[in-house]
Parts: structure tokens; sequence; C-alpha cells
């Protein structure tokens, strides 16, 4: 069974940094999309940045490019979202998905597969 696994998150000052982690167990296959969501209060969920399998490539929403960047430890399972020049607009509850396979989507429909979220919280 696959599970997902965050870490980090927390709250800091607009202009700082955080970073988030994401283990990923129990795939069975090594070919599997990943991806961070955000949603805040009373907003959709919306996608933050997703890699391809094995991290071939990445994208990213226009609000967070150039300031956030994504990147998977094949070797550990592990996803990561680095994040710089924080804004309050950043603060969302954020989530780690996957979904096996090569046809990443880039709906939060389309990823099966959840961790548990954490908050991001930015202060101006």
């Amino acid at each position: 069974q696959v599970q997902l696994v965050e870490s980090g998150g927390g709250s800091v000052q607009a202009g700082g940094s955080l970073r988030l982690s994401c283990e990923a167990s129990g795939f069975t296959s090594s070919t599997y999309c990943m991806a961070w969501f955000r949603q805040a209060p009373g907003e959709e969920r919306e996608r933050v940045a997703g890699t391809s399998p094995r991290g071939g490539s990445t994208t990213y929403a226009d609000s967070v490019k150039g300031r956030f960047t994504i990147s998977l430890d094949n070797a550990k399972n592990t996803l990561y979202l680095e994040m710089d020049s924080l804004k309050p607009e950043d603060t969302a509850m954020y989530y780690c998905a996957a979904k096996v396979g090569s046809l990443c989507s880039t709906d939060a429909s389309g990823f099966p597969y959840w961790a548990q979220g954490t908050q991001v919280t930015v202060s101006s």
C-alpha cells in the first residue's frame, strides 16, 4: 500500500524559506508522478509543482515559478519542495501527492495518493 509521509512546514516571515519533505513507500513500480498541492481556507486546491517519473522534468505554477524548487531523491523515495522568498499569499496547507504511471496529471483528481498535509504560514 502506498504511503506518503510529509514533514517540514511551519511559520516564517515574508522573505524567508522553508523546506517540505515527502517520503513515499509501498510503490511496486518505479514509474510514478509526484506533485505538491496547496489549499488555503475557502480556496480550491492548487497544484504548486510537479515532477515526472524519476524527476525527469518539473513544472511549476506561475505564482511560485522562480521561488520554489521541486526535487526527487530516487534513492530515498523522497520528494522535496524548497520554498524561498515566501510571501503571505503562500500561506496554505501543503500536500504531497502521487500517482503510478508515466502520464502525470495536473489536476488533484488525477492523484489517488495523498500525504496528511502540513501547514505553511507566512507573516508580513
